[in-house]
């Protein structure tokens, strides 16, 4: 059921990208589909009953080993929150020069007035 919604996500926010035409909402699709990404690898790192992946004095490590949820997909994904972020500003950085330069955050009118 959550891959469902993981398809669904990057679905909607691939449609976002090809069919808007507005620079702003293209950058909103994008983030769906960042989104939509970064769930499937929390969801693929999930496991029912799973403990947190921390050893502490007297456990045993094959036991941890055994019933802890898997620590990379969360490290994977705290990365690419970080790297979002940073796409994210750099995106609102050219939608802010693009605005300026044209006027319009629409696309085919910035195709127009390029000449």
């Amino acid at each position: 059921m959550i891959f469902l919604l993981c398809l669904a996500l990057v679905a909607v926010g691939i449609y976002g990208v090809l069919s808007k035409t507005n620079v702003v909402k293209i950058v909103l699709s994008l983030l769906v589909v960042e989104h939509g990404v970064r769930v499937l690898l929390v969801a693929v790192g999930w496991r029912a009953e799973g403990v947190p992946p921390i050893l502490t004095a007297g456990s045993d490590p094959a036991v941890v080993a055994a019933t802890a949820v898997d620590p990379l997909p969360q490290a994977l994904v705290l990365t690419a929150l970080v790297i979002g972020l940073a796409v994210l500003a750099l995106l609102v950085a050219l939608c802010v020069g693009l605005h300026e330069r044209y006027g319009t955050f629409d696309v085919t009118e910035m195709r127009r007035l390029r000449g």
